[in-house]
């Protein structure tokens, strides 16, 4: 069954990273392999520029469509992934020691 909208099906195989909650988010980046990183990365980012002019049309109110809220939190895990993918080349912040990012707020919808 899909979970992303209709025109992103080429996307289904990553729609484990359409993830809510930045912890969430943060934490499926620790655990996934840096190959892992790089074909979720590869996948999105060749979409982005679609995604962003479909999401665009989508109100972002009490009516947003389910399939429509998971393709915002997988181009939100996007977000999450690129720094490793394209800086640092490891899922960790380099040098950072036991560090963790805590979103005290996530945006409302």
């Amino acid at each position: 069954m899909a979970v992303l909208p209709a025109q992103f099906a080429d996307l289904e195989p990553f729609a484990d990273w359409a993830i809510q909650g930045e912890r969430a988010r943060y934490d499926k980046r620790f655990t996934s392999s840096m190959d892992e990183l790089q074909a979720f990365y590869d996948a999105a980012f060749a979409r982005i520029d679609d995604a962003r002019a479909y999401l665009e049309q989508v109100p972002y109110d009490a009516e947003m469509k389910a399939e429509d809220q998971r393709l915002t939190w997988l181009y939100s895990a996007l977000c999450t992934v690129s720094f490793p993918v394209e800086v640092w080349r490891q899922a960790r912040v380099p040098d950072s020691g036991p560090s963790a990012v805590d979103a005290v707020l996530e945006p409302a919808i």
